[in-house]
């Protein structure tokens, strides 16, 4: 809406709570979102769809595209940065992350970040501070990397009177069961 009210939005995000320790205090301090409700994450599709339109049907639609995507390991091993101005954590591996993107963008025809930006998968810590702060942040998180996590969900988000909430977690696929040979070892797919 236009006439100075904001329509409620939405996002879809994977958390990863395995760097709260690490980003927690940090995001609190140079993150907004973070005091917001929103935990550290990677995102996989902002803006999401109007708070609006998120029935049943279009939640059921989301699943199944977040479930096509396995589940996996990933390792936060490297500060990054955006310009001057966003310092942020790599996920390795960040195939994943990306492969989500596209699914949740394929299935509703969207752009991340409304295709202003080229998505690269990644995790916030702060922004907009001083180059000084950042250089700061940047050499503490270095630090104490790597961050080991599995990611099993992604979570739709949504905003509600200024804050961000989670509304329900969206499962990532499994991999098939893994088969045995003849000579009984195990095969991974």
């Amino acid at each position: 809406m236009h006439d100075g009210r904001v329509e409620a939005r939405s996002a879809v995000i994977v958390p990863v709570p395995a760097a709260e320790p690490l980003v927690g205090a940090l995001r609190a301090e140079l993150d907004g979102h973070a005091a917001l409700g929103v935990p550290a994450h990677v995102t996989v599709m902002a803006p999401f769809l109007p708070a609006a339109a998120l029935d049943a049907a279009t939640l059921a639609e989301l699943a199944a595209a977040v479930a096509t995507v396995p589940a996996f390991d990933a390792e936060f091993g490297e500060v990054r940065w955006f310009d001057e101005r966003l310092v942020w954590l790599a996920p390795e591996p960040a195939g994943p992350f990306s492969a989500l993107t596209r699914a949740v963008g394929d299935r509703f025809g969207l752009l991340p970040y409304g295709g202003e930006y080229e998505p690269v998968p990644h995790l916030t810590v702060g922004y907009d501070a001083p180059l000084e702060r950042l250089q700061a942040v940047a050499a503490e998180l270095a630090r104490g990397l790597p961050v080991a996590a599995r990611i099993e969900q992604a979570v739709l988000i949504v905003e509600e009177d200024g804050r961000w909430s989670p509304h329900g977690p969206l499962p990532l696929g499994q991999l098939p069961p893994a088969t045995r040979s003849g000579t009984g070892a195990r095969i991974r797919p």
